[in-house]
């Protein structure tokens, strides 16, 4: 088997999984966070260890302040769009979604944000942009790369956002996942290295948990 059917397979399994997961099985939030770290960091370990060219995680300290900048830029950007937008929808299927499907309420919400900001993010990163981009863009053509990389990033997310918002917001979140995985992607094939996208993915996601502490009354 080549090795891009083989980082394809592996991206794609890895998808259906957590699909599966979230959709069907929707386990606590510790074992749904232990599939997802056997798929997404176990399994190419073991399949792809030997075959792994790019250097993932290489990072030049001058464009720190530049990502940092687009950090902040899209934490307000989140922010502002939930203080414009948040008085036009029910959020509050999504708090209880939560603590039904994943046992996520008000006193375990910090250690989920903490792991969620910190190591979730680094995981995605080296899933859908170190294995399904960088890599595999040195396999493949650079626009097959930047399109199944994200793609499959937003598709990724939909499983989890089903029973949490309404159909329309779920489209609309689609969208702007699948447009952040083209901006991850042109951020990391500058840098060539996950730990530039991540720095903004954190940031990106130190928003959503920001959001989720005003929902859960935390703030």
């Amino acid at each position: 088997m080549s090795k891009q059917i083989k980082i394809i397979l592996i991206i794609a399994l890895g998808c259906i999984v957590m699909a599966l997961t979230d959709g069907v099985w929707q386990p606590g939030y510790a074992m749904k966070s232990a599939v997802k770290i056997f798929f997404f960091l176990g399994i190419p370990l073991v399949f792809l260890r030997r075959e792994m060219t790019s250097k993932l995680f290489g990072f030049r300290k001058e464009t720190l302040p530049k990502l940092i900048a687009l950090g902040f830029g899209i934490f307000g950007f989140i922010l502002a769009a939930y203080f414009i937008l948040g008085p036009y929808f029910d959020f509050s299927a999504v708090v209880s979604g939560l603590e039904e499907q994943l046992g996520v309420n008000a006193n375990n919400f910090i250690f989920v944000a903490v792991y969620i900001s910190f190591v979730n993010s680094l995981l995605e990163e080296y899933f859908f942009r170190g294995i399904a981009f960088i890599e595999l863009k040195t396999l493949t053509s650079r626009k097959f790369a930047y399109s199944f990389s994200a793609v499959m990033f937003g598709l990724y997310h939909v499983a989890m956002l089903i029973g949490l918002f309404d159909w329309y917001l779920i489209v609309l979140m689609l969208i702007a996942l699948v447009v952040g995985g083209f901006i991850f992607n042109y951020i990391n094939e500058k840098e060539e290295s996950i730990l530039a996208s991540w720095t903004v993915h954190l940031f990106a996601n130190l928003a959503i948990n920001t959001v989720g502490f005003i929902l859960f009354g935390i703030l």
